[in-house]
């Protein structure tokens, strides 16, 4: 056990609890490594500004972060509210919603739009019916559908994407398909191959189809016409794939779940590089996460949905993970970053961890740089991190240190929560709005904003 989890067991350890321990990386074809990194001269970050956490007496869903050049935007309790860039201060603006929110697309179009799927409160508040396109430029639900079924009824989903300039829709009885300007393109019917859900890029959009019955399922990933929904690309997934996630639409990286938690696949016990520009969809290499107590690496793929595989970075060419513990038995460090071809699957190239909170991708800048967060420490009580990794070199920079100050309240940002570095500013944020806390006496943020300035 770590010393981190050891520490954790003494501290209430459900609560805060950060890391597990797992095998390390095998470190098969890797040859590239980077030093310890620079962190002497990283900036001391402050708190800047905090959401509060609406009062509840049972936890209510509020998926979505994202950035503008004007607002840090944030789902929140039956509303989407647009603060300043620090986070502090009133909203500038709010858009209400007719129920609490059960799922957005993670990232914002070229032109700011998001999709957002919520309940409507007044009719039925159990269910997710209510699918709308937001323009975060402009603080604007631009429009709210329904889909019904030949009689009428209005139609429950799963998770809502925008791909191609279509905004789809899907769940566990049905799916639709909209033009961003509201226009209907499909609606839902019986299908033989029913959508399990979409996955949407600036130009593709990807079905997860579902042939096989309950206990024997056999998906087949498409790439489609985000008009027509004609099949452009078909790739059918390995036998006994129970679950499969989509972690990049460009190039496209699928994690698949053969469903052996005991082997510690954390919700995907392989990715899959695929070439989707023929017909026939081409694999180009697997990479296992299989391995350990708690596998190979540390990620996070929710078991039923299609997008939302959290701990993970793509580039053109390259898929980074943190490790579930450090190579080195003799290191201090929680865990290494790794990257691994997607062309190959082999690892060729790795960046040791450092003390503290184990380093975990967060995503790409513009300038190709992988950015990982390393989580805050409760061991020593000390903030959390932004570091900038080289894929070329492996050698990675402190770009900021955060307040110990705040380490307990940060740490609690544990499972369920949304982490952006944009505009030399780390943004973290939970998915849910939850009741108040029993074990900690401090009030806990939906989310909170760290920068030097």
């Amino acid at each position: 056990m770590s010393r981190k989890a050891a520490a954790l067991g003494s501290l209430l350890a459900a609560a805060l609890l950060l890391s597990g321990c797992g095998e390390s990386d095998d470190g098969a074809g890797g040859s590239g490594s980077g030093d310890g990194g620079t962190e002497s001269a990283a900036p001391e970050a402050k708190l800047l500004g905090r959401v509060p956490m609406a009062k509840v007496k049972e936890m209510s869903g509020a998926m979505g972060m994202w950035t503008t050049d004007k607002n840090f935007v944030k789902a929140d309790l039956k509303k989407i509210s647009g603060h300043p860039l620090t986070g502090g201060g009133k909203p500038e603006w709010q858009i209400p919603l007719s129920g609490e929110i059960c799922w957005s697309s993670p990232e914002p179009t070229k032109e700011g739009l998001v999709a957002v799927l919520f309940q409507d409160a007044k009719k039925d508040p159990s269910v997710c019916t209510e699918v709308g396109l937001v323009d975060l430029n402009k603080g604007k639900l631009l429009w709210q559908k329904q889909a019904t079924d030949e009689y009428g009824s209005a139609q429950m989903f799963d998770e809502v994407t925008i791909g191609g300039g279509t905004v789809a829709a899907a769940g566990t009885s049905a799916d639709a398909g909209w033009k961003v300007s509201g226009e209907p393109l499909w609606k839902p019917a019986d299908d033989k191959c029913p959508v399990e859900g979409y996955a949407g890029g600036d130009e593709k959009l990807l079905a997860l189809r579902d042939c096989g019955e309950v206990d024997n399922p056999q998906l087949t990933l498409q790439t489609i016409d985000p008009a027509t929904r004609a099949v452009k690309s078909a790739y059918k997934l390995p036998a006994g794939t129970e679950y499969a996630h989509v972690v990049s639409v460009d190039p496209l990286v699928v994690a698949a779940d053969g469903g052996d938690s005991k082997k510690g696949s954390s919700g995907a016990s392989e990715f899959l590089t695929v070439d989707d520009s023929a017909a026939r969809g081409k694999l180009l290499s697997t990479i296992s996460t299989v391995g350990g107590k708690y596998g190979k690496y540390k990620l996070d793929c929710p078991a039923t949905e299609v997008v939302g595989c959290q701990q993970v970075a793509v580039t053109e060419d390259t898929l980074f993970l943190g490790t579930s513990e450090p190579s080195s038995p003799s290191s201090e460090a929680e865990n290494d970053l790794v990257a691994l071809d997607l062309k190959t699957g082999k690892q060729k190239g790795k960046a040791e961890g450092v003390e503290g909170g184990p380093l975990t991708p967060v995503g790409v800048a513009d300038d190709g740089k992988v950015i990982a967060y390393q989580e805050a420490d409760v061991v020593d009580e000390a903030g959390g991190a932004v570091w900038e990794l080289d894929p070329k070199t492996y050698k990675k920079t402190k770009l900021q240190q955060n307040p110990s100050a705040t380490y307990e309240m940060e740490a609690r940002f544990t499972t369920e929560r949304r982490v952006l570095f944009a505009g030399d500013r780390l943004y973290i944020g939970g998915e849910h709005v939850t009741a108040p806390s029993t074990v900690f006496k401090a009030k806990q943020p939906l989310a909170a904003v760290f920068g030097v300035k």
